[in-house]
């Protein structure tokens, strides 16, 4: 049976990019590794995976010789990997771009979940979502819920004239659907509990919306000596003052002060429209650690309140450094609410499922079944998260850094088709017709083709 790497030329683009997906499938049996890379190929020729029939019937079946099935197979876990190695290995790929120069720096963990709208009562854990980002009016929607994780790592970037800053590119990690056997909450504390092995010796932010700012949640991550939560809260979130101070009367002592409000907060620190205010507090959520609240107002009378765990002069950050304009002129007098211009990081997931959903078909799979659906999003994510990591891996791709991961892609798409033409065209000249001269000529033309993007 015909294989991808008796296909592509060693120094071709479809060479290098099966030898680099071969090693996200290590753990499985060469022909299943074929089929995976296979399908991540695909998926870069058609800039799209609108349904593994799709991606089949106008690309692998014309490259290889496997059946359609064989393909919804590669889907099972039984039959192929485990995607939790899947997403190991994209935190570990993450990792490997951060020079050592900037590996004190942090790192940040974003966990959110998304909506995906389907159609029918077909599909597996199909259920009715309340969805409040779909804009269709309607309040509930039919579909899947799954819970992801994204990583934010340091990498340099080329600033004004010849200074290098410091940028964080956004990497997603995986997708685990949600099911009714477990909170979503369970789900991404158990993602976060996992990615957490991987990032020892590192400071670690981990942020998330109020709804994840549960106590639930906390309490299953908070555990991890180099992890700090930054979190969006529910601004009626019961606060109180630090506890009183030891009077050494008998009983025992108060674990905290008296109940907060709003109103107690001091917000007399301009933040471009926002005035903010800083206070040390104790939270249900928390338990009995201290955190700080920071409490956000506009001149509308909006308010929102976050917390961190993470004391301002704990966090070791090169902000003079950084590509931010907002981070990088923090001076002394602002550092009291770094933590709060961190958050900014959160919206990396955002862009994912914006760019995922929308020019990586994320929610147009057709596979029924739990376990197919998570292999199919976790290789879309591969996929796309493999366009952000390739320009720090090989310099080849380097002038891709300022770009997004779609101009890659088209770019790789080509490239490929380019290299299939030749490649069947040289295979087909092949014959006691054709005179040696032009098979020299199509070997030179097949091999000056096979340059990088």
């Amino acid at each position: 049976m015909q294989s991808l790497y008796t296909i592509f030329n060693q120094e071709s683009i479809g060479g290098y990019l099966c030898r680099y997906f071969s090693r996200y499938f290590l753990g499985s049996t060469k022909p299943m590794a074929d089929i995976l890379c296979g399908l991540l190929l695909s998926m870069l020729v058609m800039e799209s995976a609108p349904s593994i029939r799709c991606l089949h019937r106008h690309f692998k079946s014309s490259l290889m010789q496997h059946s359609l099935n064989s393909y919804y197979r590669a889907c099972k876990k039984e039959t192929a990997i485990d995607d939790i190695v899947l997403k190991r290995h994209v935190l570990q790929q993450a990792l490997k771009i951060v020079p050592k120069a900037l590996w004190k720096e942090p790192v940040f963990m974003c966990v959110d979940d998304t909506t995906v709208a389907k159609a029918g009562k077909s599909f597996e854990n199909v259920t009715i979502l309340h969805d409040h980002a779909m804009h269709t009016g309607k309040l509930y929607v039919n579909g899947h819920c799954f819970v992801s994780l994204t990583l934010c790592v340091p990498v340099y970037a080329q600033g004004k004239g010849s200074q290098q800053r410091i940028r964080y590119v956004g990497l997603p990690i995986g997708y685990t659907m949600w099911t009714k056997e477990k909170t979503k909450l369970e789900i991404a504390a158990e993602m976060v509990n996992a990615a957490m092995e991987e990032l020892h010796g590192k400071q670690v932010f981990l942020e998330c919306d109020s709804w994840y700012a549960k106590k639930s949640f906390i309490s299953a991550v908070i555990h991890h000596e180099n992890l700090n939560l930054i979190c969006n809260a529910r601004v009626d979130s019961a606060i109180y003052e630090l506890p009183p101070a030891k009077t050494g009367r008998r009983g025992r002592p108060a674990k905290r002060g008296a109940k907060l409000s709003l109103e107690d907060f001091k917000c007399d620190y301009q933040w471009g429209k926002y005035h903010v205010g800083c206070r040390k507090v104790m939270t249900n959520i928390f338990g009995d650690k201290s955190v700080y609240a920071y409490l956000t107002a506009t001149d509308s009378g909006s308010k929102r309140l976050f917390f961190s765990t993470a004391a301002p002069a704990t966090i070791h950050m090169s902000c003079a450094w950084q590509e931010n304009d907002d981070l990088r002129n923090t001076g002394s007098k602002d550092m009291m609410v770094l933590p709060l211009k961190l958050y900014s990081f959160r919206w990396q997931i955002e862009v994912a499922y914006y760019e995922q959903k929308t020019f990586w078909s994320l929610g147009k799979y057709m596979i029924r079944r739990k376990c197919g659906i998570e292999r199919l999003l976790n290789l879309i994510n591969i996929a796309h998260a493999s366009m952000r990591l390739l320009p720090y891996l090989d310099d080849r791709f380097a002038h891709y850094k300022d770009s997004s991961p779609q101009e890659l892609r088209f770019e790789l798409s080509r490239q490929i088709n380019d290299e299939l033409f030749l490649a069947t065209l040289t295979s087909r000249v092949k014959t006691g017709i054709n005179s040696e001269e032009a098979n020299n000529l199509l070997k030179i033309l097949a091999d000056s083709c096979f340059t990088a993007a």
